[in-house]
């Protein structure tokens, strides 16, 4: 039987210098491309490999190396174009979950990374096929070899024996091996973008000589913007463009070309893209439209377009988008559609959105601000925020973050690099579609199963500002750009009118700021006056919102210079409400690069209310940047393997297959399997519906999930479950309370059910009472309604609801909210990524508007709020250790002043859910 080849192995993956490779498992057809591989080693190269010198490779040798099983005998391969440039083994040994491993890279793509990448994935394939560690076989003198080994990340060691030294690699996941891939990710992708923005040569395909024509305004704003090197445009039937001599292709120019902007018709633009691969063109833009946003058809061209360019080593920028910009002066460019740049300044601009690109970046000139980047990404096809966020963090240029996304192609990853970034670098966004949730036709990106409050929710965590709208990202963006961020909350409001300074403490008390009292200076009030007033007020406050509207023309330039003297001399943020101007006034600007605005410029919004609210945004985010990121505690009496254990009986019980077998059938996404997931496992499409409850495993909402009661899944997590007895008539239900210890409750069994008014019995101590219940309540719900019996929890306490939940886009992702009815109808719930954090538990439970009731607010005991945050904890390591637990819901969950109770728990299981997002070996999407 022929085996079964692993599609899901194969990867777009960016290398260490910023270009791409696919890699993929090696099939029996790559004989020739071996052959060729093999013809271009050096004979060191192949010494290394084989211990000695092998000039050519036999047709015996071939077949051996290019027929593999996939299981025992593994190979995977780099290719570039249709060459291969790499090639990794590994075959099992004796010992079954020990197998050898060999490499071999071209001499020519040493150093870019490729072995680090192929170790990555050998090593993913390896853990699936059950295989727990590696051991090469190295000749001394090979100490580039050896260092990789030991520099991987991995427990290795090393023993010296017949003449080589033999290398063990332990395969398992540490912090370390997280790190270094994390590293080299980050490297991989950040020069990826830096060789977009910072070409030596440029050509423009398609710029043709129409007035008004895409390809010649990129290529007339190109040589406006003065780029700092050759510009080629490429047209086949002129001469010259714009009066640049013009050229019949890319391959006829004559020098090296680093960034092809594409403005050809859709149709040819695949053409175009083979020819600057074989040019050497190092990336792409396509502003040209007719791909995903088209329909199918499109949307299979724009699939094409960038399975050829990653396949040749190309990013691609677009399809269907304004285009990139960088204003450093060492490179002048401007490859966009739009004609006005703003000036230099130290901020990265990211946009999907070409059309609205155009009007964002005017915005930005309008103010005054500057920018040092900016990229329109049109459809994200490649090139999306995420790399933007590698690029970005190691960019000295770059001081602010500035994103309009309208989706997320892969929120989990994004979530991760801005919890790094933005402890350096703030990042604002204004995320569309929150009511619509929508995502514009041709997006690579799918919609987000989580609702728009939850993602505002892990925004926050990852300590990202988001904005409602685009003129608060810059009235946001103009505020760190110029100014330091705040020390603490309190505001000073400096006024020559009552009735502005009343509107500023009005608008700083809303946005949850602590005003002093304003001082009011008069209307005739001059800079002597604004003097002393800020000098006064210096010490008290953390950030100063000084305003100026002189009903008869003043001596403006006076103020201004008194206001920067003492943002400058204080060192705190001062922004102004000055004459109603909006952006960067001349009068308020530090001189900087350029004569552009330099750092201490001093921001001025239309009113102050706006500038409150930029402010209230600034100080929330210098306050999750001062609050220490943490880390997941341990929780030693935790048992992950035994949790395991409890998931597979679960699923692999009759009652599983029946509820399993009775349901519609969907077809799942595939996704990659995770470390020892069997061969051809699919994650299922998730989301957050809700869970209903029944005994036993049953059928449920997601296509193969079966529900079950999570009391043994939670124990092994450290979480008791309150027990109770399933009843079947009143005497049972007598027998139960006698068994579980009085005083007992009577309910519906099914959740849904029993937050209906009037389908519980509380505080029944004795049988009359009992016996009583059950008839009440079964004549009540009529018959088919199961009802328990429980022992009551301690009184009092607030009913609340604990729920997590495996998002097929975020992974797992716990949420809080109370139990009453009315915080579950006006959706009262907070969200956090799993694994939590103590910090992150803290803040999920103070995230919910009615969380004062927890605190002894409203005529409410205080309750044991520490248990509840623990309760947290464990539920989102449980959540993020299992990837087979799509859902759990423990309500309600009691908190009472001495701990908390969890008198119900469910959840829904599958088996086969592949990684979550953002694990295993890199990847491009």
């Amino acid at each position: 039987m022929e085996p079964h080849y692993p599609a899901h192995w194969e990867a777009d993956v960016v290398l260490a210098d910023g270009g791409t490779v696919h890699v993929r498992p090696i099939r029996p057809e790559d004989g020739d491309i071996l052959r060729a591989f093999y013809s271009r080693l050096s004979e060191q190269s192949i010494y290394f490999r084989f211990f000695g010198p092998r000039p050519r490779l036999s047709d015996r040798e071939v077949a051996w190396f290019t027929t593999v099983d996939y299981v025992d005998r593994v190979a995977m391969i780099a290719t570039l174009g249709t060459e291969m440039v790499a090639v990794v083994r590994f075959d099992r040994l004796g010992r079954q979950d020990a197998a050898e491993v060999a490499f071999l890279v071209e001499d020519a793509h040493q150093g870019r990374g490729v072995a680090s990448v192929l170790m990555e994935h050998l090593r993913a394939a390896a853990r699936e096929r059950g295989i727990r560690s590696f051991i090469a076989d190295v000749l001394p003198a090979n100490s580039r070899m050896m260092a990789f080994f030991r520099h991987a990340g991995y427990t290795a060691q090393s023993q010296f024996e017949d003449g080589v030294v033999r290398m063990t690699l332990d395969l398992a996941t540490t912090e370390t091996s997280r790190e270094v891939t994390m590293a080299r990710e980050h490297r991989a992708e950040a020069r990826s973008i830096e060789r977009l923005l910072t070409p030596t040569s440029v050509v423009v395909v398609g710029a043709g000589r129409e007035a008004g024509g895409i390809g010649q305004t990129v290529l007339r704003n190109l040589l406006g913007a003065d780029f700092n090197g050759p510009v080629y445009p490429v047209h086949r039937e002129v001469r010259a463009v714009a009066g640049v001599r013009a050229y019949k292709s890319v391959s006829a120019i004559d020098g090296d070309v680093d960034l092809a902007v594409v403005a050809v018709p859709a149709d040819a633009v695949l053409d175009v893209v083979e020819e600057c691969a074989e040019k050497g063109v190092r990336g792409l833009v396509v502003v040209s439209s007719g791909f995903g946003e088209t329909g199918p058809e499109g949307r299979a061209r724009q699939d094409e377009l960038v399975r050829i360019a990653r396949a040749y080593g190309l990013r691609v920028v677009g399809p269907n988008c304004l285009g990139i910009a960088n204003t450093d002066p060492k490179v002048r460019l401007n490859a966009t559609l739009a004609a006005r740049l703003p000036g230099r300044g130290r901020v990265g601009f990211f946009s999907q959105s070409g059309a609205l690109g155009t009007a964002l970046l005017q915005r930005v000139a309008q103010r005054g601000m500057g920018i040092s980047t900016f990229v329109s990404a049109g459809n994200r096809a490649d090139v999306s925020g995420n790399d933007l966020l590698q690029y970005w963090e190691q960019d000295p240029a770059t001081d602010v973050i500035l994103l309009y996304l309208e989706s997320l192609g892969n929120p989990r990853k994004f979530a991760r690099l801005a919890r790094r970034t933005a402890r350096e670098k703030p990042i604002v966004v204004v995320k569309s579609g929150g009511v619509t949730q929508g995502v514009p036709v041709g997006h690579a990106a799918p919609v987000l199963g989580l609702p728009d409050t939850a993602l505002t929710a892990l925004f926050e965590q990852a300590g990202v500002i988001r904005v409602d709208d685009l003129a608060q990202l810059f009235d946001v963006a103009q505020l760190l750009a110029y100014q330091p961020l705040p020390e603490g909350p309190r505001v000073g409001v400096v006024s020559n009118s009552d009735a502005m300074a009343l509107l500023a403490v009005d608008a700083c008390v809303a946005a949850g700021l602590e005003p002093c009292p304003p001082a009011n200076l008069g209307a005739r009030a001059g800079a002597l006056d604004y003097r002393r007033a800020l000098a006064d007020m210096d010490c008290q406050v953390d950030a100063i919102v000084a305003i100026y509207m002189p009903p008869v023309p003043g001596n403006a330039a006076e103020v201004a210079a008194e206001l920067v003297r003492v943002a400058e001399e204080t060192g705190k943020p001062l922004l102004a409400t000055f004459e109603g101007r909006m952006g960067m006034p001349e009068e308020l600007r530090v001189p900087g690069e350029g004569g552009d605005p330099g750092k201490g410029s001093i921001p001025s919004y239309p009113a102050a209310e706006e500038a409150v609210r930029a402010l209230a945004h600034v100080v929330r985010h210098a306050l999750w940047r001062r609050t220490p990121p943490g880390m997941p505690p341990g929780l030693p009496d935790v048992d992950t393997a035994a949790a395991r254990v409890v998931v597979d009986r679960v699923l692999a019980s009759p009652e599983a297959h029946d509820g399993a077998r009775g349901q519609d059938r969907q077809e799942p996404s595939r996704r990659p399997p995770e470390e020892g997931a069997a061969d051809g496992e699919t994650t299922p499409p998730q989301g957050p519906a809700s869970l209903a409850a029944r005994e036993g495993p049953a059928a449920s909402p997601v296509a193969g999930a079966v529900e079950a009661d999570a009391t043994e899944l939670l124990a092994c997590y450290g979480v008791h479950v309150w027990p109770s007895r399933i009843v079947s008539c009143s005497e049972e239900a007598v027998e139960a309370a006698r068994e579980l210890g009085w005083p007992v409750v009577v309910r519906a069994d099914d959740p849904e059910i029993s937050h209906r008014a009037g389908t519980v019995r509380l505080g029944l101590s004795d049988a009359g009472g009992v016996r009583l219940a059950y008839d009440d309540l079964a004549a009540r719900l009529g018959p088919g309604v199961r009802l328990s019996v429980q022992r009551m929890a301690p009184q009092p306490a607030v009913a609340t609801v604990v729920r997590a939940v495996d998002d097929a886009d975020f992974g797992a992702v716990v949420s809080f909210g109370l139990g009453d009815i009315t915080a579950r109808l006006l959706g009262d719930e907070a969200f956090r990524l799993a694994p939590l954090t103590a910090e992150d538990a803290a803040a999920l439970v103070r995230s919910v508007r009615a969380a004062p009731l927890l605190f002894g607010r409203h005529g409410y005991p205080p309750v044991a709020v520490g248990a509840l945050e623990d309760l947290l904890i464990r539920v989102g390591r449980l959540a993020d250790e299992l990837p087979g637990v799509v859902r759990l819901v423990l309500d309600p969950v009691l908190v009472g002043e001495l701990g908390v109770s969890v008198v119900g728990a469910r959840a829904l299981l599958r088996g086969g859910v592949g990684p979550r997002p953002d694990r295993g070996p890199r990847r491009l999407r």
